[in-house]
């Protein structure tokens, strides 16, 4: 049986997967990411990945390879400048992990930045599927999306289309790294949720890093500031996809990663606040869900993306993103 294999690779961890046909993981790895490190030491990080995935017997039967990455990526040249990964500045990526001894000659990876791989996955099996119109985001160190439109995913002609951590929602906000201000992404992302709330004067708990799961964890047990920090996120998000949906009109919001397995703490006040920016009558009462495919859906979107450009004949170099196989 073909396995397609799957890199996902993000600010906090790079994961690896082989996937069988039906979109299910066989065999699955990962490393932290050392997101501060120069570039050679995050790639070693990506090749201790492969080599855990190609020791697996499965890997005989590789049938392509497609990697997911923080954006920005240029799928044309194969190349990965994630905002959030700063030694990785139009790093050859395709290039590089295609010379990795055990990455067959027959195959060529196929990039796709993250949120439009899980958009991908969600459109083919998870909670997008059978939807025309679609706006997937990922909701985690950074803030990353990717959109379905007339039932294909749209992944714009460098693979960037629907990156909406990067809409300025607040016109005097702070500097964001991409350059710009008042971004989604420094208002919503995790990092920003936990500095929100400890600037807020938060105590995480004894020990802990500080991060979103913690204040969602506090959010829960109704401390005032850790909620105030998720509805902060909220109103960000809430802009931001308002936004959208008013210049393309879509039928569904999805929104996976790892904020948003907060919960209701993060979609209750979510949805509260679309209603006051979603407010045209063709974006009105606009539908917001939790993705369904979890944490794996970078990993399975690679793979969807990777196999349609096998199946379509016209897998090059840095191939561009196509619409997810049928399920």
């Amino acid at each position: 049986m073909a396995v397609y294999g799957a890199l996902d690779i993000g600010g906090t961890k790079i994961a690896g997967a082989l996937v069988d046909p039906g979109g299910r993981l066989v065999v699955r790895s990962s490393r932290p990411t050392p997101a501060r490190e120069p570039a050679e030491v995050l790639l070693g990080a990506v090749h201790a990945v492969l080599d855990d995935l190609s020791a697996h017997a499965a890997w005989a039967d590789l049938a392509c390879l497609g990697i997911a990455s923080a954006g920005p990526v240029d799928t044309v040249a194969g190349t990965v400048s994630p905002v959030n990964i700063p030694g990785w500045r139009r790093f050859p990526l395709v290039e590089r992990i295609r010379s990795h001894p055990r990455v067959p000659a027959h195959v060529t990876p196929v990039l796709i930045g993250d949120a439009v791989a899980m958009t991908a996955a969600e459109h083919w099996l998870g909670a997008a599927r059978g939807v025309d119109n679609a706006l997937c985001m990922v909701v985690s160190t950074g803030v990353g999306g990717g959109l379905v439109l007339d039932g294909r995913l749209h992944a714009g002609r460098s693979g960037n289309a629907g990156h909406i951590g990067h809409i300025s929602v607040d016109l005097d906000g702070s500097a964001c790294p991409c350059g710009a201000r008042g971004c989604v992404e420094g208002l919503a992302s995790g990092t920003a949720i936990a500095a929100q709330a400890l600037a807020a004067g938060w105590t995480p708990p004894v020990g802990s890093a500080a991060t979103a799961a913690d204040v969602a964890a506090a959010a829960r047990q109704g401390d005032s500031i850790a909620r105030a920090a998720y509805d902060r996120a909220a109103q960000a998000l809430a802009a931001g996809i308002a936004a959208t949906a008013a210049l393309v009109e879509l039928d569904l919001v999805v929104i996976g990663g790892g904020v948003a397995q907060a919960g209701d703490t993060l979609f209750a006040p979510l949805r509260r606040w679309m209603s006051r920016y979603s407010v045209l009558d063709f974006a009105r009462d606009l539908e917001v869900v939790p993705a369904e495919l979890a944490l794996d859906a970078g990993l399975i979107g690679a793979a969807a993306a990777a196999s349609a450009r096998i199946t379509a004949g016209t897998v090059r170099p840095g191939s561009a993103a196509v619409p997810s196989p049928s399920a």
